[in-house]
């Protein structure tokens, strides 16, 4: 489909109750390769935030009465029609959000994954009946929906961080309401198109675009009706809206930021590190939350990994996401470029080197060059903050126990990468990490089969998994008589 066809294919208004509505304003959604504006869409307000809740509660009885395994087949049916136009949403998604196509595409297959395998846990939600161990009855434990869900997702991963949230609150029963991140709301609104089309009941599922979603977010989290809210973006937003819903003890689930350790050992395979590396960093240009944030390496190795890890880096092409010669689109806005830009030169106002990249190529478009910083001091600010781009901060260690302090020296714990060929050393280090999810000899951990979240300032509550449709499940205890 041509990308004028494509653009003209999605719904700009708001999607609310299954249908597209329009809106008292707009806003520009641009392509960070240029800047150039891709299309307006509608811009919802605080009203429009209660419309769509008020479609949400209507529904909500009926769909968390639907039989698990109807909720189930929707869901495949979902995964099925995304699979189905994966090229034109990978297009789409490359074009708002600027990452490579293949890159793109990944996320596609990706993120329709999380439709597959809630469509497969919907029937799996259970309880448990037993006697009470006094005598005096029986004990009936049951789940139930938790209601209408408020889901906030950010802009780097526009399609799989609202199908990771959607997949189980419908398998669950609940229905939604996704705000996604103003810089990204195209792929968003092309989904809800899709369930619609693949027969999501109206009202299970509402979509609001905005560029002012304070109104909207106070709107729907000071509304008593609504249960659950689900954040996936900075610490500082996810701590002012923990702050937020507490008011009405709303069931929340933050995936925030992270400074994710990469860690090799003196006895890793060297080229396999460098391998996991590329895959930990760089994917997705840098800007993930799982991405590797800072390499502690052995003093050992270190001369060997640079060197090999500066060579990979070089074969990076920078460009349009939608240029097949490009290895490495752009960031997100010019804001970020600004950011790692920052972070980069204070790094090497104390004391640390570039060994490739460093410098803003300048000119139209959002890009930076995929960068490698040897010898980082251990004051360097980009050891402490997530960079959240292609830049590789290294820093020596000599001891394992230096290697476990060095990795654990930060309020965050989402993800670590640990390389090493000694089995006793990964699982002992593992669980010495601070860190919610870690990967031993593998630069990419993310699963639909397995829990996603964080520890410490990057959140609660997990994503994926068997235990995921538990964020979106109410435990009743219902005593019997004998």
């Amino acid at each position: 489909m041509r990308i004028e066809d494509l653009i003209s294919s999605v719904p700009t208004g708001l999607w609310i109750g299954g249908e597209e509505r329009t809106a008292t304003s707009t806003f520009n959604v641009l392509d960070p390769s240029d800047d150039q504006v891709i299309t307006a869409v509608a811009d919802a307000t605080a009203e429009d935030a209660i419309a769509a809740l008020d479609a949400a509660c209507a529904v909500q009885a009926e769909w968390a009465a639907t039989p698990p395994r109807t909720r189930g087949e929707i869901l495949r049916s979902v995964f099925e029609k995304i699979t189905e136009r994966a090229d034109d949403i990978a297009a789409l998604m490359t074009l708002e959000m600027g990452k490579v196509l293949p890159e793109s595409k990944g996320e596609v297959a990706y993120g329709a994954e999380f439709f597959r395998w809630f469509a497969e846990e919907a029937v799996r939600i259970d309880g448990r009946y037993t006697h009470a161990p006094a005598g005096t009855g029986r004990i009936l434990v049951t789940k139930q929906a938790v209601g209408p869900c408020y889901a906030i997702t950010p802009w780097n991963f526009p399609l799989a961080m609202g199908t990771r949230k959607m997949g189980p609150a419908f398998a669950a029963g609940c229905t939604m309401i996704v705000k996604p991140a103003q810089e990204t709301p195209l792929t968003m609104l092309l989904l809800a198109k899709l369930m619609d089309e693949a027969g999501l009941p109206k009202g299970v599922l509402s979509v609001l675009p905005t560029s002012s979603p304070g109104p909207v977010t106070s709107a729907l989290v000071d509304d008593g009706r609504l249960r659950k809210l689900t954040f996936t973006g900075s610490t500082g937003v996810g701590k002012a809206l923990v702050k937020q819903s507490a008011d009405k003890l709303l069931r929340t689930s933050m995936e925030l930021g992270g400074n994710a350790p990469f860690i090799v050992f003196d006895d890793a395979d060297v080229d396999a590190a460098v391998d996991g590396a590329i895959l930990a960093k760089m994917r997705n240009g840098g800007e993930a939350c799982t991405a590797a944030n800072r390499f502690h390496v052995a003093n050992s190795v270190r001369e060997e990994f640079t060197e090999k890890l500066v060579k990979r880096m070089s074969e990076f092409t920078l460009g349009k996401g939608l240029d097949p010669s490009s290895t490495l689109g752009p960031l997100i806005n010019s804001k970020q470029v600004a950011t790692v830009t920052e972070l980069v030169s204070d790094a090497v106002s104390r004391g640390a080197t570039v060994a490739i990249g460093g410098v803003a190529p300048g000119g139209p478009g959002n890009f930076y060059p995929a960068t490698v910083l040897a010898d980082v001091p251990a004051d360097a600010r980009i050891l402490s903050e997530e960079v959240f781009g292609p830049v590789a901060p290294i820093t020596g260690f000599d001891t394992e126990e230096e290697g476990i302090a060095a990795a654990n020296d930060t309020e965050y714990g989402l993800a670590a990468y640990i390389y090493t060929q000694s089995l006793d050393r990964a699982l002992r280090v593992a669980e010495s990490i601070e860190s919610g999810m870690v990967g031993i000899n593998r630069g990419v951990i993310s699963d639909p089969a397995a829990p996603f979240g964080g520890i410490k300032e990057s959140g609660f509550g997990r994503e994926g998994g068997v235990e995921g449709i538990e964020e979106y499940l109410d435990t009743k205890y219902i005593a019997l008589t004998k």
